[in-house]
């Protein structure tokens, strides 16, 4: 997956402008696609001179105060361009199975050359996995009471099933790991 076409999606879902469009893509996209919000300026940048988004700038204002100068905000809206790249990106095929994981890495190395004490580590991350299972629990709690009605609900709501799927794994997962790292090494 690229950055720019997470960002086209977000903006066809919302017009906004990029600091609206980063908390949000934080909020949603970015729990599956990470991207920094200077990415995020940057790629916009890329997008607008490819033509694929439009910068709507706020109206001109008077000759006056700088700081109300500065807070405005331009707007981003993606253009028929855009559409059409996303859709052209969406019919080519993926790249396969991506799991670049560090901890997986690690754990290989621990295997190969001894203990490295990577318990605390397995921790941490069963920890912050839990976090995020418990956010999408509340997301499904505050968003999915009522059954999806429309196809467009229905696959958001399979995207966050997809989600929940995962961090019980990997929680489920890494509970196990963390029995082996604790159990005492063999000769």
């Amino acid at each position: 997956m690229s950055t720019p076409h997470a960002l086209l999606i977000s903006l066809i879902e919302k017009p906004s402008s990029g600091y609206d469009l980063a908390r949000r893509f934080d909020r949603s996209i970015g729990y599956f696609w990470h991207a920094t919000h200077q990415q995020i300026y940057r790629e916009l940048g890329r997008m607008a001179e490819q033509g694929w988004i439009a910068v709507e700038e706020p109206p001109n204002m008077s000759e006056g105060d700088e700081a109300e100068k500065r807070n405005r905000k331009k707007v981003y809206r993606v253009l028929p361009a855009g559409r059409e790249e996303l859709a052209r990106w969406v019919r080519s095929p993926g790249h396969g199975l991506d799991q670049r994981e560090e901890i997986l890495v690690k754990l290989r190395a621990d295997a190969a050359i001894g203990p490295l004490g990577l318990g605390e580590e397995m921790a941490r991350l069963i920890a912050l996995h839990e976090a995020r299972l418990e956010t999408y629990r509340n997301i499904e709690r505050r968003d999915f009471g009522v059954a999806p009605v429309d196809r467009a609900q229905q696959l958001q709501y399979a995207l966050l099933q997809r989600g929940i799927r995962f961090e019980e794994d990997w929680v489920a997962w890494g509970r196990e790991v963390l029995s082996l790292l604790a159990a005492p090494s063999m000769p």
